[in-house]
């Protein structure tokens, strides 16, 4: 086995050095399994951070799915198989009653170049809203909407970016910023409609989780689609983050915040690493876009894929993950709400079910140094976590929904003794 130095010299002369990595000191993974990992050293660590492996890594119905499938039949659905059918049937009943037919595609990036594709062909426009701290995939139309990563590419002309407000961090009457973040909308479809673009679709992910999980107005997300429907355009969710049971409280996470879409877009938790995406929508959408378009994707909705998403959905439903969320979720938060008010340069605890973080701020400016500090403090005590936000100031905790009651104890407790040290 490679040294993590030798790794990594041979990782920079093949993919390059670009490619980002956690930690001072990068990690080498050689095993995991439900929400633990082993590193070559031997020693092993607390998964608090992916969603990837979102019923556990190396979940055992997910393997032997994959595999019993594998082992019998894989093809492209351009022939029938009742495995793709009995996939799309379980997925969609997850769903409100209007969001009744499914695209199926590869990745997340691919699930929202779909969305974005349908868009602009029921609609005639180009125009798209998004939030200006968001991220929603690697192609080169998501690229020209990328306002939450570096990339090369420029704000697309076509494209506009509003400010996600968060109540924890605006002194103002949450009326008042409501308002406000409104006319910003306001503008920013009168500017797409004046430029000849017109409004084509507005993008979000419910829980706004790049842009820190800022805690925004009651029915924001509602009024911003109200306002994008009435200008012609569709409303696409993002439930790569915010979806899959993740809130706790709701399947989905706009269901969470209200908010009906036009479109639903999905990736890598679905398969639990496998890779796998797709678009929900409903069903004079897919006849407006199928109707026209012979859509087909060589390996969306294959057998081997529809049997990991459907273990994927009967582990959550056998384990009672969704409500263990929500009830792993109340104690965590209960616990870092303790944690804002004990520590002066915490603001606020965030996020909901699963998905949790702490604000830093010292004299009301973010702290990102003092949230990669924890960070890398809780690395040293064996547990994995990171940070998001526009200032990278918000602890992000995201495990698998695998994690139990077993493992929160172990998360708090490194979490207590890493804002202790810091605070020293």
């Amino acid at each position: 086995m490679s040294s993590t130095a030798d790794l990594l010299a041979r990782r920079n002369r093949t993919i390059g050095p670009y490619s980002p990595l956690f930690y001072r000191e990068p990690l080498q993974f050689v095993a995991a399994k439900g929400v633990w990992f082993t590193e070559a050293s031997g020693d092993r660590y607390l998964d608090g951070y992916n969603n990837v492996p979102h019923v556990g890594h190396a979940n055992e119905r997910v393997v032997r799915a994959l595999a019993d499938q594998a082992a019998t039949l894989n093809v492209h659905t351009r022939y029938l198989n009742d495995r793709v059918i009995d996939y799309s049937e379980r997925l969609l009943a997850t769903f409100a009653d209007d969001l009744d037919r499914v695209f199926f595609g590869n990745s997340g990036s691919e699930a929202n170049e779909l969305a974005l594709r349908i868009s602009r062909q029921l609609t005639g426009a180009t125009g798209v809203i998004v939030s200006d701290y968001s991220y929603h995939g690697t192609t080169i139309a998501l690229a020209e909407m990328t306002t939450g990563l570096e990339t090369r590419e420029p704000l697309g002309a076509h494209v506009r970016a509003i400010r996600i407000p968060d109540l924890d961090r605006d002194s103002r009457p949450e009326a008042d910023v409501l308002a406000a973040t409104l006319s910003e909308v306001d503008a920013a479809i009168a500017s797409l409609q004046e430029a000849g673009f017109g409004v084509a679709a507005c993008l979000f992910d419910p829980l706004f989780s790049t842009e820190g999980m800022p805690r925004v107005p009651e029915g924001l997300l509602p009024e911003i689609a109200s306002r994008v429907r009435v200008a012609g355009g569709l409303v696409i969710a993002d439930e790569v983050q915010s979806g899959f049971g993740r809130t706790g409280s709701h399947m989905w996470g706009h269901e969470l915040a209200a908010l009906s879409p036009d479109l639903v877009t999905m990736g890598k938790p679905m398969g639990n690493g496998h890779p796998m995406s797709a678009v929900v929508t409903s069903e004079p959408v897919l006849d407006a876009f199928g109707s026209r378009n012979e859509f087909f994707n060589t390996f969306a909705g294959n057998p081997v894929s529809a049997a990991v998403g459907e273990a994927v959905l009967l582990e959550m439903e056998e384990h009672g993950m969704m409500a263990r969320a929500r009830s792993l979720g109340r104690t965590a938060r209960a616990h870092l709400d303790g944690v804002a008010d004990s520590y002066d340069f915490v603001r606020a605890a965030k996020g909901t079910g699963m998905f949790l973080g702490l604000d830093f701020a010292v004299d009301g400016a973010p702290a990102p140094e003092l949230a990669a500090r924890v960070v890398e403090e809780m690395k040293a005590r064996k547990v994995l976590i990171s940070r998001i936000g526009r200032d990278q100031s918000v602890l992000k905790v995201r495990p698998p929904l695998a994690f139990g009651e077993a493992e929160l104890p172990i998360l708090l407790d490194a979490l207590d003794a890493s804002l202790a040290s810091v605070r020293a």
